[in-house]
């Protein structure tokens, strides 16, 4: 005779889960005051280093963000209650500080360079960045609501592809005056006082699309070819999706003179590559065919000339004739130093469009290199936990989605970081949850909560069987 243990431990493992969620979620909310706190504590010092004083508008955008993140949180607990508690701390926290230094540049009333079309903020210009954050707290919230499965997204994979081909190809087949091309990259669609920039979108729709591509496709494309020096190449045959996308990364070079979105998308679709096979020779070639790209396109094309030519040769603009945007980025750093001038006492404005490409040097100068490097591990952690989540997923399409988003995340900070301190040429991609803009925030919300939707599937605990409450024991006859 052989005992089934009793069943009673069902009930004890469900409310072990309730307590585990629970502790979680409360874990997120008080990381949420302290997100909050960070912000306020920002806001007041760039109020006392401009005027002395704490500014009035404290009452209005600090409790404003307290409430929206408050909204994301209860978003979670009801969507998503097994989901990571740090994430949406963890951009909460890049946000509140976003809105504090388009505050602070506002004030400031001039954003350098004259010859720049776009030279000053408005005076709305962080309430208006408050207004984009609840659009993206309510994308945030509205995500997970109707995708309750990352799985779903699977269904849509040729769709989404297509859409997000559609949304990069638009700028460039628009007008000067509509792409955004007097800024330098064509980018965006600007109609009226209305602008997006579709290409924020384009990569989450890209994202799924890759994922459900290579979820059907990885054996074929994890198949081994010649083996060249210890690395095992992979087959001719099986090389056309990877020039393809390509190809397609150098047109966008070409016709929307946009370093910054060619390399991510080139590299979001080789890191899912090489997440879904394994094989480092795709790394190694897609890092290869994108550096012989870019330097055809720079001989053959004057704006990517110009681009590299600022990556080289920042502190000789007036005799090239060209923006000094990157050479007083560098300054304003170097004059932050280690410990930066304090908030409100430096002088970032001097950098043209700092509020967008370049905020980065803003923080830098004034919470200097200790300041900027402690913003870096947020960002650092924020891909950590959704790489984590990739890692803990059992389902391969949500894996290969999570690792897809984490790794653009962290790769479009490396962009942007890159650029500003002179390691890579610069671009024109912003920063996410810091730079001035709707189109980017929004989608930085969108990528939170679908890693946090797969980090909920990852941390959900297996259903629990129901019991007969008087069966204690199955005996059955061996």
């Amino acid at each position: 005779m052989t005992a089934i243990p009793n069943q009673a431990a069902a009930p004890r493992a469900a409310a072990d889960a309730v307590s585990v969620r629970a502790t979680r979620r409360g874990t997120e909310l008080s990381m949420i005051g302290f997100a909050v706190g960070i912000m306020a504590l920002a806001y007041a010092a760039v109020g006392l280093g401009l005027n002395g004083h704490v500014p009035s508008g404290i009452v209005i955008y600090v409790p404003g963000f307290a409430v929206l993140l408050l909204v994301a949180h209860m978003g979670v607990r009801t969507f998503a209650p097994h989901a990571d508690p740090l994430m949406l701390p963890l951009a909460g926290v890049l946000n509140g500080l976003g809105i504090v230094m388009i505050y602070r540049l506002q004030e400031s009333g001039v954003s350098g360079n004259p010859g720049f079309p776009i030279s000053t903020l408005t005076s709305h210009a962080a309430l208006y960045q408050l207004l984009y954050t609840g659009i993206g707290v309510a994308a945030f919230v509205v995500v997970l609501g109707l995708i309750r499965e990352a799985r779903v997204l699977q269904r849509y994979t040729y769709t989404l592809g297509a859409i997000g081909l559609v949304l990069l190809a638009i700028p460039a087949v628009l007008p000067d005056s509509m792409n955004g091309a007097y800024l330098g990259a064509k980018v965006w669609i600007i109609l009226g006082g209305f602008s997006v920039q579709p290409g924020e979108f384009a990569r989450i729709a890209l994202a799924v699309f890759f994922a459900g591509y290579l979820v059907v496709k990885r054996d074929v494309l994890s198949l081994a070819g010649r083996r060249v020096l210890g690395i095992d190449l992979p087959r001719a045959r099986d090389m056309g999706p990877v020039l393809v996308l390509w190809a397609a990364s150098l047109l966008i070079l070409v016709f929307e003179s946009d370093i910054g979105t060619s390399a991510l998308f080139f590299a979001l679709f080789v890191s899912m590559l090489y997440i879904a096979t394994q094989r480092t020779s795709w790394l190694l070639i897609g890092i290869g065919l994108f550096g012989v790209g870019a330097e055809i396109a720079s001989l053959l094309f004057t704006h990517v000339a110009v681009r590299f030519t600022l990556w080289l040769h920042p502190f000789a603009p007036a005799s090239l004739n060209i923006s000094d945007q990157l050479a007083r980025g560098l300054e304003g750093m170097a004059f932050g130093g280690i410990l930066g001038t304090g908030l409100g006492q430096g002088q970032p404005f001097w950098t043209p469009l700092v509020q967008s490409d370049f905020i980065v040097t803003a923080f830098g100068e004034e919470i200097g290199l200790t300041g900027l490097m402690a913003m870096l591990l947020i960002f650092g952690l924020l891909v950590q936990r959704g790489l984590r989540a990739a890692m803990s997923v059992r389902d391969p399409f949500a894996k290969l989605l999570a690792g897809g988003l984490s790794f653009v995340l962290a790769l479009q900070i490396f962009i942007i970081v890159g650029g500003v301190t002179q390691l890579i040429p610069v671009t024109g991609i912003t920063t996410p949850f810091l730079s001035q803009g709707g189109s980017s925030l929004v989608s930085s919300w969108i990528v939170v909560a679908l890693l946090m939707r797969v980090s909920d599937t990852a941390r959900r605990p297996p259903p629990q069987p129901i019991q007969d409450e008087g069966m204690t024991q199955v005996v059955r006859a061996v």
